[in-house]
């Protein structure tokens, strides 16, 4: 049993009408696909048209930024060709002004070379005091001992005298109180007051007694709005409050003293 093909071929072999109608038929298939492809590639060719006019549009429009960019440029070197005229006038301003400080550095140079030669010899005379001054140093150095020495000494005698101004002191102060407890109630308590100052005096020499009368209206000695009054011993700038009396109460007298101190210290502001 022939197949399908070989019967084909021997009808395309000898049938000759057979073999014309499939040659036409093959033809017409070949034209038909050489159609196609012309319409396609004619569509292709229109939409490559379509991307070139877009492209011719889109270097239009490019094209047309580029001349203002080019006219900005021919502008900005319009300005930048009048800079640079100015900097050129600027130059030659400065190459002047260059010309005239050249010319006071060399003035400046040569009073330099005198001032240091004003300061050579300001140094040797600079060496000269200091040598002076340190020869100055070491005899003050030997006074100063010499001084301090005699300082020492005038401490020891000062030790000494205040040693025997104590025991005065004490010996006084021991004559007062039997003074105080022979003569109390005989006189008065101003007169007393008033003889007292005079030894008072004596005693601390260069010293003086004042009275210091005080209006003591926050009532801080004695509870009570009142006159305060006290005698003041001023010694070489110490202030000393005394209460001169020919009897004395431990509690109440020393209390009611020592609040009058403390209303001086705070009024006149001395310790």
């Amino acid at each position: 049993m022939m197949s399908i093909k070989d019967e084909l071929l021997k009808l395309l072999k000898e049938d000759e009408e057979f073999r014309l109608a499939v040659m036409g038929l093959l033809g017409i298939t070949d034209v038909q696909s050489s159609i196609r492809q012309l319409v396609n590639a004619v569509g292709e060719l229109a939409r490559t048209v379509q991307r070139l006019a877009e492209g011719q549009e889109r270097l239009w429009e490019e094209n047309n930024k580029l001349w203002q960019e080019v006219k900005a440029l021919r502008e900005g070197q319009d300005a930048i060709r009048t800079d640079i005229n100015k900097l050129w006038e600027e130059n030659n301003k400065l190459w002047q002004e260059n010309s005239r400080i050249w010319q006071e550095i060399r003035r400046l140079s040569e009073n330099q070379e005198k001032l240091w030669q004003e300061f050579r010899a300001f140094r040797e005379e600079q060496e000269r005091r200091w040598q002076e001054n340190e020869r100055r140093w070491e005899e003050n150095n030997r006074r100063w001992e010499e001084a301090y020495k005699r300082f020492e000494a005038i401490e020891t005698e000062l030790r000494n005298l205040r040693e025997d101004f104590n025991k005065s002191i004490m010996a006084f102060n021991r004559k007062l109180d039997a003074l105080g407890a022979r003569w109390g109630g005989v006189i008065s308590e101003e007169a007393f007051r008033e003889g007292m100052k005079g030894v008072v005096e004596k005693i601390l020499g260069t010293a003086r007694v004042e009275k210091w009368t005080y209006n003591d209206t926050s009532g801080e000695v004695y509870g009570h709005p009142a006159v305060v009054d006290v005698d003041i011993v001023v010694r070489d700038g110490t202030h000393i409050l005394v209460e001169v009396k020919s009897s004395i109460s431990r509690g109440g007298d020393v209390a009611e003293f020592w609040r009058v101190g403390r209303l001086y210290e705070r009024v006149n502001g001395v310790k």
